[in-house]
């Protein structure tokens, strides 16, 4: 699955979630952003994903929520997530929210993978 602002790749039981989006967003567009992405997590939620940001600048309140929600989801349906590939900005977002506290965060993919694996 995939639109212009992520896409979700499978592997092996491990769903990789591709976030590229550009450091401004208008609302309609992060609206049908949170939408697309939580009808997919629906449906696979109980899986490991990997939530890759390494083709993202920036993330608002909107999708810092969305984040919150996609942990929410998987922690739920008995899933893991990993998020990797955050920049040095981004890495400050997530700790002036206190959000470092709530994620496993990791530096790569590769890293992310075998972490996941070992669950």
């Amino acid at each position: 699955m995939s639109n212009d602002r992520f896409k979700i790749d499978v592997e092996g039981s491990v769903q990789v979630l591709h976030f590229s989006l550009p450091p401004t967003l208008d609302n309609i567009e992060v609206d049908s952003l949170i939408e697309s992405v939580l009808k997919q997590l629906e449906a696979n939620g109980d899986r490991s994903w990997i939530v890759d940001l390494s083709h993202t600048e920036y993330l608002g309140s909107s999708m810092l929520g969305l984040f919150v929600n996609i942990r929410e989801k998987i922690r739920r349906a008995g899933g893991m997530l990993v998020l990797c590939g955050m920049s040095p900005p981004l890495t400050r977002i997530f700790k002036t929210c206190c959000l470092e506290r709530l994620f496993t965060i990791v530096k790569s993919r590769s890293d992310a993978m075998a972490l996941v694996s070992r669950n």
